[in-house]
């Protein structure tokens, strides 16, 4: 399947379809701790604002977008000016296709041509999986060669649940 998929560099333009990937992990999942999904508006915002500094690509399976993963700054310190936290989000029906892979490793690609050395990413965890979360963003990190670094507890609340956070570190 890979050879069908085509990485880009996102664009403001395709806020809609972003929103409607991420849209389904805030409402559905505690994947994302956000309660309440970004409007159109705000997702071109925060596309353009990521872009300033920061890789923000889509992947396309065909002409269809079926996932996205960006990088943002880890700290405003500039002491922190080579680490980036990193972030993707897969269309709900397009996992487990390699598309994630797919795209972190052209994120990690770019992220080395700007002299990053650590990437961080936040994943949402829960010992026992239930409805709303599942431990495939930790196991995803893990096989992407992220170690887990710092294990934050009852860190986000959402569907009346506690959930915990966990920082996973990769050395380019």
């Amino acid at each position: 399947m890979e050879r069908e998929l085509f990485i880009r560099d996102a664009d403001p333009e395709d806020a809609k379809k972003l929103v409607e990937i991420y849209s389904y992990y805030v409402l559905n999942t505690a994947v994302s701790f956000e309660y309440e999904a970004p409007s159109v508006e705000e997702f071109k915002n925060r596309i353009k604002t990521t872009k300033e500094k920061y890789p923000y690509m889509v992947c396309l399976l065909k002409d269809r977008i079926v996932g996205y993963a960006y990088a943002g700054p880890y700290s405003s310190r500039e002491a922190y000016s080579w680490t980036a936290t990193t972030s993707i989000y897969v269309d709900k029906d397009y996992r487990r296709q390699g598309i994630g892979s797919l795209l972190y490793k052209e994120l990690e690609k770019r992220l080395k041509e700007q002299d990053i050395v650590n990437l961080l990413a936040g994943a949402a965890y829960s010992d026992e999986e239930d409805e709303y979360l599942t431990h495939d963003s930790y196991k995803f990190h893990i096989r992407s060669g992220y170690k887990k670094v710092a294990h934050m507890q009852t860190i986000g609340k959402k569907f009346d649940r506690w959930y915990d956070l966990l920082w996973m570190q990769k050395k380019l």
